[in-house]
């Protein structure tokens, strides 16, 4: 008579494979919720963004980590003083981080290395260094879904004193948040401006 396995042999294996497919199958979905969850965020409302270049500073530096706000512009229009991440014009697949400078309708004027909105000198001491010229001899108007967009650094920008005025629509959103450095971690608001 040939020794037979024990029953409780059977059992444990039993209850053993069962255990692993039901801790399989709650694996799968919390995976699944998870990127129900995360994939929507990412996608539609906040997207991280690394700065590259030194088109901002003083006020942003190479390798620091934003947050972008996509879902704001959806109910509001940008303002100006807000730093936007967008699509850079001539080459879609880049994007770039500046600032909002003039809205649609603006006239925009640069002379004498100062930025006029309508005829009145812009006051972006909020951001930048009295002793900040903006280089550049331009007049331009802006049309209905324009903005005019620089960066901080201007003396180091590619801008829209080169690329011209930005499309609403190739405006990914706004900068909400600085993350990293922990010693700079920060929410953006915009500045109040002064226009004399």
């Amino acid at each position: 008579m040939k020794n037979k396995k024990p029953a409780y042999l059977f059992e444990s294996k039993t209850v053993f494979l069962k255990s692993s497919a039901e801790f399989i199958l709650e694996l799968v979905k919390i995976v699944i919720i998870s990127l129900a969850i995360i994939i929507p965020v990412r996608y539609f409302l906040i997207q991280p963004f690394y700065v590259k270049g030194a088109s901002m500073e003083p006020n942003f530096f190479d390798h620091e980590y934003l947050v972008i706000d996509e879902i704001s512009y959806r109910f509001k229009e940008p303002q100006r003083g807000e730093i936007v991440v967008f699509k850079y014009p001539r080459d879609p697949s880049q994007y770039f981080i500046k600032r909002i400078i003039g809205l649609p309708g603006d006239k925009v004027e640069i002379k004498d290395g100062r930025v006029y909105v309508g005829n009145l000198k812009l006051d972006e001491s909020a951001y930048l260094n009295p002793e900040t010229k903006t280089l550049g001899d331009l007049v331009i108007t802006l049309e209905g879904d324009e903005y005019f967009l620089l960066g901080d650094n201007r003396n180091f920008s590619l801008d829209s004193r080169s690329f011209g005025p930005v499309k609403k629509s190739f405006i990914i959103g706004r900068t909400w948040f600085r993350g990293w450095p922990f010693s700079k971690i920060m929410v953006f608001e915009k500045p109040l401006y002064n226009i004399e």
